[in-house]
C-alpha cells in the first residue's frame, strides 16, 4: 500500500502519462512568449493569473501592466479580450506551453502566439558592454526626421531600451546580452518590436529593428560635439498655416450629435484638440495625462477635444473606442472626424500633420498658441517628465491669460 502510494505521488509530480499537474493544467504564472510579426519573433513576458471565468493576462510595457477586460479558461482553451484595443487572444494549453493567435480585430491579421514557462535569462558572457545612457540614432524617417532619441537602461546583462521619435516612443524593450549582442524585444498588445543592439570597437551600436538594415547609434554629446542631425523638436513640428486665424472643427459625436469650435462650451476657454485614435499607442500613452489634466484644470477654464481618427471599419461600429473612452475613464469631448489617412484633408489648416497624437493648444480667443507632435509614454523616461512639465506650464500660461473677446 505504501509503494503504491509512492508511485502515485510520483507520477502526478512529473506529470505520468493519463495524468495533469497543476501547474501544467493552467496558464497562471509568469510565461516567456512571442508573436511573430513579417517573419520576426518578437520576445516578451506575459502573465497570468486566476482560473476559469476569472483568468486574467497581462502584457508589460515596463512597469505598466495591460491587464485583459474578460477571460476564461476551460478543458485547455484560453480566450482573453482586450476592449481598448479591440483584441483579443486565443491559444490552447498542452504540456505546459501556449499555441495559439493574438486577433487584431479591425488592424489586420492575427499574430501567431507561443508562450511557455518564465526561466530567469543565464548569461555566461564574462565581460558585458555598458551601453547605458542616451543615444543619437542616424536615420531617414518617412516624417522627415535625422535622428531619433535610444534610450538605455542597463543592469549587467539585462537591459530596458526605448526608441523616441517624433511621434512618441516603441514603448519599453527588454532583454539580455549574448553572443555579443543585446537582444530586446515589446509587445503589450501593440507595436511589436525585436531590437538588437551590436557594440562596435569604435563605441557606436550597430541598432537592427526586425530585418531592416542596421542603423547606427552614436552617444549623444558625442554626436553633438560632431555636429550631426538631432533628433526632431516635437513642438516645431507640426504648425498651422495662420495663426492669426481661429483654430476650426465641426465634427460629429459617437452619439452623432455636430459639435463645432464655434459652440458656447468652447467661447473665451482654453482648449485642447488632440487629434489621435484608439488605434494608436502613443495616444493610449497620452490619454492618461490628458484625462489628469481635464480632472485638474476644467474648473478654471480648460477644454479638451479629442478628434479620434478612426479606420473605416471602427467608423461603422466603434466599440474599441466606446472600450477606450470606458477604459480611461475620458469626460472630456470625443468627436469622431473620419479616417486616418484624412486627417490633413479634415484639416487643412495644419502643416505637417502626419503624427498620431497631435496637440494644439487654443487661447481663450480660439487661435493656435502651440501645438506638440507626438507624445513620449513613460518608456522615454525623462522625456515623458519633462513633456508633461512643458505642456502643464503651457496650459497654466494659458489660464493666466484674461478672457477676451473670442474670434472663433
Amino acid at each position: 500500500m505504501k509503494n503504491a502510494l509512492m508511485l502515485i505521488a510520483f507520477a502526478v509530480f512529473v506529470g505520468h502519462p493519463g495524468r495533469i499537474t497543476a501547474q501544467s493544467a493552467s496558464p497562471a504564472g509568469m510565461r516567456d512568449a512571442t508573436v511573430t510579426v513579417g517573419g520576426v519573433e518578437i520576445p516578451f513576458r506575459m502573465e497570468f493569473s486566476g482560473a476559469g471565468s476569472a483568468v486574467k493576462g497581462s502584457f508589460f510595457n515596463g512597469d505598466e501592466k495591460i491587464t485583459s477586460t474578460t477571460g476564461a479558461f476551460q478543458n485547455g482553451s484560453l480566450t482573453l479580450s482586450f476592449d481598448e484595443y479591440g483584441t483579443s487572444l486565443d491559444a490552447t494549453l498542452k504540456d505546459g506551453v501556449l499555441d495559439g493567435q493574438y486577433a487584431r480585430g479591425t488592424r489586420g491579421a492575427p499574430y501567431p502566439f507561443h508562450a511557455k514557462r518564465f526561466v530567469a535569462a543565464q548569461t555566461s558572457e564574462s565581460s558585458v558592454p555598458a551601453i547605458a545612457g542616451l543615444w543619437n540614432i542616424q536615420t531617414k524617417s518617412s516624417k522627415g526626421e535625422s535622428a531619433w532619441h535610444l534610450i538605455v537602461r542597463q543592469s549587467g546583462a539585462e537591459v530596458s531600451a526605448a526608441i523616441l521619435r517624433v511621434d512618441g516612443d516603441t514603448g519599453t524593450l527588454t532583454g539580455a546580452y549574448r553572443d555579443g549582442r543585446f537582444v530586446l524585444g515589446h509587445f503589450s498588445g501593440a507595436r511589436p518590436l525585436r531590437l538588437e543592439l551590436t557594440p562596435s570597437a569604435d563605441g557606436t551600436l550597430a541598432v537592427t529593428q526586425n530585418k531592416e538594415a542596421p542603423m547606427t547609434a552614436i552617444r549623444a554629446e558625442q554626436a553633438k560635439a560632431k555636429g550631426l542631425p538631432e533628433p526632431t523638436d516635437p513642438s516645431r513640428f507640426t504648425s498651422v498655416k495662420d495663426p492669426t486665424e481661429p483654430f476650426r472643427f465641426s465634427f460629429p459625436t459617437l452619439d452623432g450629435k455636430l459639435v463645432s469650435n464655434t459652440d458656447p462650451q468652447f467661447r473665451g476657454k482654453v482648449v485642447i484638440v488632440d487629434i489621435a485614435g484608439s488605434w494608436c499607442p502613443n495616444c493610449h500613452d497620452e490619454t492618461p495625462f490628458l484625462v489628469d489634466l481635464y480632472k485638474t484644470y476644467h474648473s478654471r477654464g480648460l477644454e479638451i477635444v479629442a478628434l479620434s481618427f478612426e479606420e473605416a471599419a471602427q467608423l461603422k461600429n466603434p466599440t474599441r473606442l466606446r472600450a477606450f473612452i470606458k477604459h480611461y475613464g475620458i469626460q472630456y469631448t470625443v468627436l469622431v472626424p473620419g479616417e486616418p489617412r484624412e486627417a490633413s484633408d479634415k484639416l487643412p489648416q495644419t502643416v505637417n500633420m502626419n503624427s498620431f497624437p497631435t496637440t494644439f493648444f487654443l487661447g481663450r480667443d480660439g487661435r493656435v498658441r502651440s501645438a506638440h507632435a507626438g507624445f513620449p509614454g513613460k518608456a522615454s523616461g525623462s522625456f515623458h517628465d519633462e513633456a508633461k512639465r512643458e505642456i502643464t506650464h503651457t496650459i497654466e500660461q494659458l489660464l493666466a491669460e484674461p478672457a477676451q473677446t473670442s474670434s472663433r
